[in-house]
């Protein structure tokens, strides 16, 4: 696995103690590598790329970032830049282990900056603090910690969930019934949360009379630019969630700590991240010789499986895992996922030694013999023949944060559990 180095730091405080020095050395590995060169980010997306998961989705779907991204959203290698226009000069800066698409630098008096890798700059001005003068005027203001926020990215809920900052998010761009966290529900249930209209049509009515101060988005609202510009207009800065960019699972996770800043919780969300990097511990150190064949059956009954170099493969990698497509090539432009023939399916997946069913986009599967019902090919797996088939719970997309869980899933499922994990249930 990736490092840049050894541990990350714990909290605001130690991050600004590491000063420029960490962070220069950090982007040099991390971005001036040959692919680094290029005009795209290549550790988040292929060069030039349509990121788009290449999947038919629902509406509360096309919000997660882990099903799919948009691919009006251009991501260049340099995003960093720290010139406010006021003159002030960063004092420190997060040392990231994973995460590659976004930085944060600290500034005198608690106020940080977080760039992103679509250009985006945002402020975080603490609480009683002012604004400076001459700041520049791409360089977005949010107020902390935040509050009154409107989330249209389902993916980011479980970052506030995590930092017990749900209370935070008052208006919701998914509906009740697409949440798949239980959390969500219920505040929406007692009307904590309320339904705001979908990231394309938002209710700027009721935005604006819910004091809204923050717009969390996902990428899919730079296909509807209006939207932005009239969130904007309005005096609501838009916040475009990039962690379904991350190459590696744990830089998903990672984004929690910006989350931190955000909510000005950042040991919590130091801790939180460092959980889940423990849980993953010397799993990937370990190959257990076993190969996973993870995939969906879509409705004309071909085999969809992940790209093989993708997060939900690396994750397979890190739990000591071979992943069975790794060959399959290249998917189309921008896709996250490759639709094979059941001829080729058959004959690289049929001597897997374990079956991960894809519930996220297919979660009509009770038990195995409805999976086997939907292809009667699967009946001479290797893995149906011996029982050793899982089917990943439904909101696996809508927990980023839960990275390291879900890689000890497989990892305990790879080495002989019988039992149902966290994000994985068996299928008899």
């Amino acid at each position: 696995m990736r490092r840049l180095w050894s541990s990350a730091t714990a909290g605001r405080g130690a991050a600004r103690n590491e000063g420029d020095h960490s962070l220069r050395r950090a982007l040099a590995l991390a971005f001036l590598a040959p692919l680094a060169l290029a005009l795209v980010l290549a550790g988040c997306s292929q060069p030039g790329a349509d990121v788009s998961g290449g999947e038919v989705l629902s509406d509360a779907q096309a919000t997660q970032g882990g099903a799919s991204t948009s691919p009006s959203t251009t991501l260049v290698a340099d995003f960093r830049n720290t010139d406010l226009g006021c003159g002030w000069e960063p004092v420190g800066s997060m040392g990231l282990r994973y995460a590659r698409c976004f930085t944060v630098d600290y500034y005198e008096g608690g106020y940080a900056l977080a760039c992103m890798a679509d250009g985006n700059r945002y402020l975080m001005v603490p609480a009683g603090g002012a604004v400076p003068d001459g700041l520049a005027p791409d360089v977005q203001v949010i107020q902390t910690p935040v509050s009154d926020v409107y989330l249209a990215a389902s993916d980011s809920l479980c970052l506030f969930d995590a930092l017990d900052a749900l209370s935070g998010i008052t208006v919701s761009g998914i509906e009740r019934d697409d949440w798949y966290l239980e959390a969500a529900r219920v505040a929406m249930d007692e009307g904590a949360m309320v339904f705001g209209g979908k990231y394309r049509a938002p209710d700027y009515e009721l935005l604006v009379s819910r004091g809204v101060r923050l717009a969390v988005e996902s990428t899919m609202v730079n296909h509807v630019p209006e939207v932005r510009e009239k969130l904007m207009e309005l005096g609501i800065p838009v916040l475009v969630e990039l962690s379904s960019y991350e190459d590696e699972p744990l830089g998903r996770a990672e984004w929690v700590r910006l989350y931190g800043v955000l909510c000005d919780k950042d040991a919590q969300a130091q801790a939180v991240f460092d959980e889940q990097v423990d849980k993953v511990g010397s799993l990937e150190e370990e190959d257990t010789g076993k190969t996973v064949a993870f995939f969906y059956l879509n409705a004309s009954g071909a085999a969809v499986v992940r790209r093989p170099g993708d997060y939900v493969t690396k994750m397979i990698a890190q739990a000591g895992g071979t992943y069975a497509f790794g060959d399959v090539g290249q998917a189309r432009a921008g896709s996250s996922s490759v639709t094979m023939e059941m001829e080729k399916f058959y004959a690289t997946a049929k001597d897997a030694d374990v079956i991960i069913y894809n519930a996220t986009i297919d979660d009509d599967v009770r038990t195995l013999a409805e999976l086997v019902q939907k292809n009667e090919v699967l009946a001479d797996f290797a893995a149906v023949r011996s029982g050793d088939v899982w089917i990943t719970d439904r909101n696996m997309y809508q927990q980023m944060i839960s990275a390291g869980d879900i890689i000890a899933d497989i990892g305990r499922v790879l080495r002989g559990a019988t039992q149902d994990q966290t994000y994985l249930r068996r299928l008899t």
